[in-house]
């Protein structure tokens, strides 16, 4: 008996059948029990004229009735469930569904009977149009709402914006987190980073598959993800919603489910773009591809470069962006060739233009491209070019035999100007900061140290934004051995680092991050004071707490243990040195 005895049987009654309430009252009310129970056995077991015989075979093998009716009631139902699944696809379109929706309407009434439930659900799966007032049922109801199938909910999801949202918005975190996790991963490396995975690679993670699931072939469902995706854009400026919208349209692609692919307008031009980030280059060929788009934009349809930033903004579009532009003005170099004069380096600013202007346009809705600065590319670019052409110089120098003058010292000094460009121009300080990315990849030392110090000031604190330091500290392990030099250290850590570290938690994350990779390589000295500068205040999150930790503990390994220390005798006389085994 009980609440679980009722789901049992739930809705039998409605259908004329019999059910354990009505055993129960015949049993009260009845003068011979036995008699009782057989008439009910008979009215209401399996009619089979045949099976009357046999029944009594099974008793005398002591096989419980229970036990048979459920294996036949288990084999009957599977039958009834492959009928089901049949049904949906025979016969013309109107009659099938006419079968299932009859089918429905009698079986509806025992959903909440665990034993007939499944058959319900799946008649309703196959059901494209499953009438209003069940759907109503199934919402209003917990248990039932689990239990349906995700073709079922996407048709209760399309008109339920808020209840979307709340299935949707746990995956939206979920992604987010796992972001920041792979920026701020302990593995610092140079081979393998943020952004290392293809594209094929990142759609396979598990929210954009799951996002692809919900959504199915619905474009309303998309259109309210895209939707959900601008407004927390807009919200957080978090450009990882970015990437998410460019990844949930491939999946889709992928899929090839040409229902939503066909009505995004940015289906083809993302397309394209994707392909240049699996490269990570921008071609001839494709830059016309991307450009043809761009300049195919109708009068009356500049809403469509709202959502065109939107994938421009991606951080892995920045990236594709960013790379090829400081390969093109290395050609240019070579080429004797200014950046005014190169239509591919003018469409890769225009695409980086569109992508960072992402936000303001989504936000003030007003769809036309940014206005390109004409310093940008007659000054700032060419002043890039003068930076390359100055390692060239100073490389040439170094081989040339050197007269009585002495060698020449490289150029420290940065001019003003460039400076000015990191703090107030977003593309030119984009631009820039992958210039120092490259040099740093390339172990070029001298170059690093004389940009290092126009990072401390940049557009929007970009050079301390985590996509940057978490690439930046990825190529610094290529420098390792200069961390041992205090100039070195003085310039990155002081002149850098640290000039951040106590206004912004993610920069005290970073340096944290790169000393546990590189302690052993830093001057004893510098790390003690390091340490000091480096330890965590009240109001440090817990995740900076926990570098700290850990990097005191791997210091602490390393010390010498005091023993050692004390014993050793002071020598008066500077003996010679022997070499060790090791160092042979």
């Amino acid at each position: 008996s009980g609440p679980g005895r009722a789901a049992m049987y739930a809705g039998l009654q409605e259908l004329g059948v019999a059910n354990g309430e009505d055993l129960k009252e015949t049993l009260t009310n009845c003068t011979e029990p036995l008699k009782a129970i057989e008439q009910f056995q008979t009215e209401n077991g399996v009619l089979l004229p045949s099976l009357q015989s046999a029944l009594p075979f099974l008793d005398l093998h002591g096989t419980p009735r229970l036990e048979f009716h459920q294996s036949v009631f288990d084999e009957l139902r599977e039958k009834l469930l492959e009928r089901v699944s049949a049904i949906a696809l025979e016969g013309k379109v109107e009659e099938r569904y006419k079968k299932l929706e009859d089918l429905l309407e009698k079986s509806f009434s025992l959903v909440k009977m665990p034993s007939i439930q499944p058959v319900v659900m799946c008649v309703m799966k196959h059901l494209p149009k499953v009438p209003e007032k069940k759907l109503k049922l199934v919402m209003a109801d917990k248990d039932l709402y689990k239990a349906c199938a995700v073709e079922v909910k996407r048709q209760i999801w399309q008109d339920n914006q808020a209840l979307f949202g709340d299935e949707v918005s746990p995956l939206l975190k979920q992604y987010i987190l796992e972001k920041e996790n792979i920026l701020f991963s302990n593995d610092i490396s140079v081979l393998h980073n943020f952004f290392s995975p293809s594209p094929k690679t990142r759609r396979q993670g598990e929210v954009v598959q799951k996002l692809t699931q919900m959504i199915g072939k619905n474009v309303k469902l998309y259109d309210m993800v895209l939707q959900f995706l601008r407004t927390l854009f807009l919200r957080t400026r978090n450009v990882h919603y970015c990437t998410l919208r460019a990844e949930l349209l491939m999946s889709l692609h992928d899929l090839e489910i040409s229902e939503i692919c066909t009505v995004d307008p940015c289906h083809k031009f993302t397309w394209c773009l994707d392909a240049c980030i699996r490269e990570k280059f921008v071609d001839n060929k494709r830059a016309r591809e991307l450009q043809g788009f761009l300049d195919g934009v109708k009068k009356g349809q500049e809403q469509v470069l709202g959502d065109l930033s939107m994938i421009l903004c991606d951080p892995f579009a920045i990236n594709t962006l960013a790379l090829s532009t400081i390969r093109h003005l290395q050609d240019l170099v070579g080429q004797d060739t200014l950046p005014r004069e190169s239509p591919d380096l003018l469409l890769l600013l225009r695409m980086l233009s569109l992508g960072q202007g992402a936000w303001d346009m989504i936000d003030s809705q007003v769809f036309k491209e940014p206005k390109m600065e004409a310093e940008l590319i007659t000054k700032f670019l060419p002043m890039l070019m003068s930076f390359v052409v100055d390692d060239h110089t100073f490389n040439v120098d170094q081989k040339l035999p050197s007269e009585e003058k002495g060698p020449i010292p490289y150029p420290s000094t940065i001019p003003e100007a460039f400076t000015k460009f990191l703090q107030e121009n977003r593309i030119a300080c984009e631009i820039g900061l992958y210039y120092i990315l490259h040099i740093t990849k390339l172990r070029n030392k001298n170059a690093f140290l004389r940009l290092l110090p126009a990072l401390v000031e940049t557009f929007s604190d970009l050079a301390f934004s985590d996509i940057f330091l978490h690439l930046l500290t990825g190529n610094l392990t290529l420098l390792g051995d200069e961390f041992a030099l205090e100039e070195f250290c003085t310039s990155l850590f002081d002149g850098f680092f640290l000039t951040a570290c106590s206004r912004k938690e993610n920069v005290h994350r970073h340096v944290l991050r790169l000393l546990l990779h590189l302690h052993h390589k830093v001057a004893p000295a510098k790390l003690e004071s390091l340490q000091k500068a480096l330890e965590p205040t009240k109001q440090s999150g817990e995740a900076v707490k926990e570098l700290y930790n850990q990097l005191t503990e791997k210091l602490e390994l390393r010390k010498p243990s005091p023993a050692e220390v004390t014993e050793t005798p002071s020598m008066e006389l500077p003996l010679p040195a022997v070499p060790t085994p090791a160092s042979r």
